[in-house]
């Protein structure tokens, strides 16, 4: 940008210097003989010795000009002129001098005409104001990215804004000065304004890392670029997607926290529904999940015989949707496994759960209530219900549930936890201790104890105590047959970056976790977050966009597509400042970033 306007510049002035060169008498005349008095401009003209004048009428009064014949010279003519006239010619006679003028008196003027320019816009005068930062640019001996800002900032405040025009001014101004803040929060306002918002959001971004300063304005208006972009990218990630499962360690920590239904009575002469249905829930119990899926599928089309193996059906179709982030199917198969057989509660139960992730809390408590009714004494009921109070910061009734659950069935693993999860939650620490010591000594050979009692002694910063249980936890998982459950290795990484902030370290168990679990979605959040407190947000910005492709619900694909596009417009920055990067420790340039 500024090298054009350099180019235009020079070819008025060569124009300029050409047409005095051949009119120079003319013009140095006619300079020397205007006059300007009251904004009135008289041009002179020699003449001869006036003859006397014949009387004249008394003329009625008239608005018209005055006007002087003269015997022997031309007519006389007084010519009003504007302020904007004179200018226009003062600036035309100043192109002329140019080459006489040194480097500082153009510089003295075209701050001077930056200084109208600036009078102009605060008088709300866009127009002119853009004609004299013009001029200045025109004139002065050296580009100056202020005179590029500020005609860009007048452009965007025209009755009807060229924020194309404000763009290549602030384009132009930074490309005499990459630095210039004020030209890149301009055109980051120029972009929002023209609806290219992901160029905006790098612009504003580009603004927070060059400034360094606390700006809560910046900060909005990031959040507010964000909130457009992933307007903008949602719908159509969600349009375009397809339905999939989430890893295997996602769907077995789902069906294993519900306990195993009795299959339907097989009729002596079963359907080839109802065998298919049997194949399904084989495979279910295989933790073959893509064939079970299949398979259900296939019993459902083909007809089954009873209605309550109709209903078992349907509820784990239901499951399936559910988990592929479909909670309206999921929705619609589970009402329909109801209506077919109501006394079955695990799809109240599961119904419930839909509904909290629709935000539907009433709905789902009305669910729960139906689940009693039809199975008082169905320990799922108390576990799930429990979850959603833990989910809503009602430890107290959630511990509560959590008993009662434990009281109907004391083998259920996942009761035993979330009791002592709760009381820590609930303030009853020596509770919660106690709980935890008790499982770990009633299921010796799960992981799940060790592993979640481990977070809760990382939330005491009891490092070396976590750790210790979080390889015990490895121990057990690494001792089954795949797929495992790698949390406790995405958990012993996490303790090791807060203790020792070794990051090496902390890499290699999350490393470890994804050869593992190759999608398993807490481990690549977990090792993006480490690359940008590295500054690595090329690598970060590959794993958030990982993490969008295989999040299972909206608020996931929501939260992981922030962090995605916040890391972008960080790896964007340092590609064009590459000086910046060894300036700045990563954390303290994520610190405060929207995401």
């Amino acid at each position: 940008m500024s090298s054009t306007a350099e180019s235009s510049t020079l070819t008025v002035v060569e124009r300029v210097q050409s047409f005095v060169s051949e009119h120079k008498k003319a013009l140095i005349v006619g300079a020397a003989v205007a006059v300007a008095a009251g904004g009135v401009v008289y041009y002179a003209a020699s003449s001869s010795s006036r003859k006397p004048r014949p009387k004249e009428k008394k003329k009625s009064k008239s608005k018209k000009k005055k006007t002087t014949k003269d015997v022997d010279g031309p007519l006389l003519e007084e010519i009003e002129r504007s302020q904007e006239q004179l200018d226009d010619e003062a600036f035309a006679v100043l192109l002329t001098t140019l080459p006489t003028l040194t480097e500082e008196e153009r510089k003295e003027k075209a701050n001077e005409l930056k200084g109208k320019g600036n009078k102009a816009y605060t008088d709300r005068k866009f127009q002119e104001a853009v004609k004299l930062y013009t001029r200045a640019i025109q004139i002065s001996p050296t580009p100056d990215p202020v005179f590029f800002s500020n005609r860009a900032a007048s452009y965007m405040y025209y009755e009807k804004p060229d924020y194309e025009k404000a763009v290549d001014d602030c384009t132009a101004a930074l490309n005499i000065d990459k630095m210039h803040v004020r030209s890149l929060t301009r055109r980051g306002t120029a972009f929002e304004k023209m609806g290219k918002y992901r160029e905006a959001l790098k612009d504003l971004v580009a603004v927070r890392f060059i400034s360094q300063k606390e700006d809560p304005s910046l900060e909005q208006s990031v959040e507010r670029v964000l909130g457009k972009v992933m307007n903008e990218m949602v719908p159509e990630l969600l349009k375009t997607r397809q339905e999939r499962l989430p890893p295997s360690s996602f769907v077995e920590a789902y069906f294993g926290a519900f306990r195993p239904s009795k299959r339907p009575p097989t009729p002596e002469t079963p359907s080839t529904g109802d065998n298919t249905l049997n194949l399904a829930l084989d495979a279910l119990e295989a933790r073959d999940y893509p064939h079970s899926l299949t398979l259900v599928n296939e019993a459902i089309e083909q007809g089954i015989s009873s209605k309550e193996g109709e209903a078992i059906a349907l509820n784990l179709r239901g499951s399936f949707k559910f988990l592929c982030g479909n909670s309206e199917g999921a929705s619609e198969d589970l009402k329909l496994a109801i209506a077919a057989f109501p006394a079955h509660a695990q799809s109240w139960v599961k119904i419930a759960s839909v509904y909290m992730e629709q935000g539907m809390a009433q709905s789902a408590r009305d669910a729960f209530e139906e689940a009693i009714k039809q199975n008082a004494n169905d320990p799922d009921i108390y576990y799930h219900r429990g979850q959603v109070r833990f989910i809503m910061q009602q430890y107290s009734a959630a511990a509560e549930d959590y008993t009662k659950s434990v009281e109907l069935d004391p083998s259920f693993v996942f009761s035993h936890i979330q009791l002592a999860v709760a009381q820590y939650k609930d303030g009853r620490n020596s509770n919660a201790m106690a709980t935890f010591r008790r499982t770990l000594k009633s299921f010796p050979q799960r992981s799940e104890p060790h592993n979640y009692y481990g977070e809760l002694l990382l939330d005491q910063k009891r490092f070396e105590d976590a750790i210790e249980k979080f390889d015990r936890a490895i121990e057990i998982e690494k001792e089954k047959t795949p797929p495992i459950n790698v949390l406790p290795m995405v958990n012993k990484g996490l303790a090791i970056f807060q203790w020792r902030s070794d990051v090496k370290a902390a890499e290699q168990c999350i490393r470890e976790a994804l050869e593992a679990d190759p999608e398993c979605e807490a481990a690549i959040a977990t090792l993006a977050q480490l690359q940008l407190q590295q500054g690595k947000f090329e690598e970060a910005a590959k794993l958030f966009h990982k993490q969008v492709e295989i999040a299972r619900t909206r608020p996931d694909l929501e939260m992981a597509l922030q962090f995605a596009l916040t890391s972008d417009a960080h790896r964007d920055f340092l590609e064009d400042y590459p000086k910046m990067a060894e300036k700045f420790a990563a954390s303290q340039m994520f610190d405060g970033m929207s995401a």
